[in-house]
């Protein structure tokens, strides 16, 4: 494809994802969608290498597009559970190393390259942390078992960040407003001018609060009125509309932020 043509695909690109982003009607059957797949636990069906990775498909084409564009030689990601997206962003960065390689012709040694994936869980089960452990991507992957927002573990986590300059940030543990304010405050500082701090879950905040009333968050409560609170104060930070325009099924609306300052 020569570049006139892709430049013409993007701004084609460019005027359907605001036209998608402005049509009301189109949301609004998005929104009624996604509810009713909740009640089907849509997002407990994918894995990715093995792993159950507990996520929407969009959203991971989303996150692939993001660390292949920020290049991060760290990602630090709240919460766990199966270890999916640890494993799903690990063969990312591990991509990233292969085509480095290749770029400057050079041989590959997976275990000498340092681009990591730093995952936090105040609960990693044994199974899992196992599974893990026994994963071909396991070299990418360094676990602290902790809650995220406690003193000791922000020290922990910022000690490890010193060693990197590109990080990314995806939050994705306990979603009650004040914990995920919490996470906001403690790690977006160390997200990287241009790249990414991602706070999944956000859509808890648009969905019928009686499909969590067995859940101690929910509209009013949720990550996304988390974002809100953070985005009062910090103005190094933008919502990535264009991301909610472009996936329109999504668990992190207004969650995708930017650091431009």
């Amino acid at each position: 494809m020569t570049t006139g043509v892709f430049k013409e695909l993007q701004d084609q690109r460019e005027r359907e994802i605001d036209a998608q982003g402005a049509d009301q009607e189109l949301q609004g059957l998005t929104q009624k969608w996604f509810d009713q797949s909740c009640k089907n636990n849509y997002s407990v069906h994918f894995d990715w290498m093995s792993r159950p990775i507990v996520q929407y498909p969009q959203d991971m084409i989303a996150l692939q597009e993001i660390i292949w564009c920020v290049k991060p030689d760290l990602i630090i990601e709240c919460g766990i559970a199966h270890g999916g997206s640890l494993v799903y962003s690990a063969s990312i960065l591990a991509m990233l190393d292969y085509c480095e390689a290749a770029e400057n012709n050079v041989p590959l040694n997976p275990h000498l390259t340092t681009s990591k994936v730093l995952g936090i869980d105040i609960d990693i089960r044994s199974h899992n942390r196992a599974a893990i452990d026994a994963h071909p991507l396991k070299h990418k992957i360094e676990m602290i078992e902790a809650s995220s927002i406690e003193p000791d573990t922000i020290a922990q986590v910022k000690a490890f960040a010193a060693n990197y300059k590109n990080i990314m940030v995806i939050l994705d543990s306990h979603h009650s407003h004040d914990h995920v304010l919490a996470e906001l405050n403690a790690y977006a500082e160390l997200t990287a001018i241009n790249s990414y701090c991602i706070v999944f879950d956000t859509v808890i905040e648009d969905m019928p609060a009686e499909l969590h009333d067995n859940r101690p968050w929910g509209p009013g409560n949720s990550p996304k009125s988390a974002v809100w609170e953070f985005m009062k104060s910090n103005t190094n930070f933008e919502i990535d509309q264009k991301i909610d325009s472009k996936l329109l099924i999504s668990v992190a609306p207004e969650g995708y932020l930017k650091k431009v300052s």
